[in-house]
């Protein structure tokens, strides 16, 4: 039986950190930023977390 293939557009995306959770990075980064207040703004430049209802499914698609 052949190999999984993993998804590459998901290996992109996101990388699973030494504890097993999964990062991913913020949307709604790329351009007419100048619209967004100075806080959200920073706030977006931190890497998020998925959450562990999806973690599974992801997990699978990288693997």
């Amino acid at each position: 039986m052949p190999k999984m293939k993993s998804v590459k557009g998901a290996v992109k995306r996101f990388k699973v950190k030494k504890s097993g959770k999964i990062k991913r990075g913020t949307a709604y980064r790329s351009h007419i930023l100048t619209k967004v207040d100075g806080k959200h703004h920073r706030q977006m430049r931190s890497a998020k977390h998925i959450a562990k209802v999806d973690a599974k499914n992801i997990k699978e698609m990288i693997v």
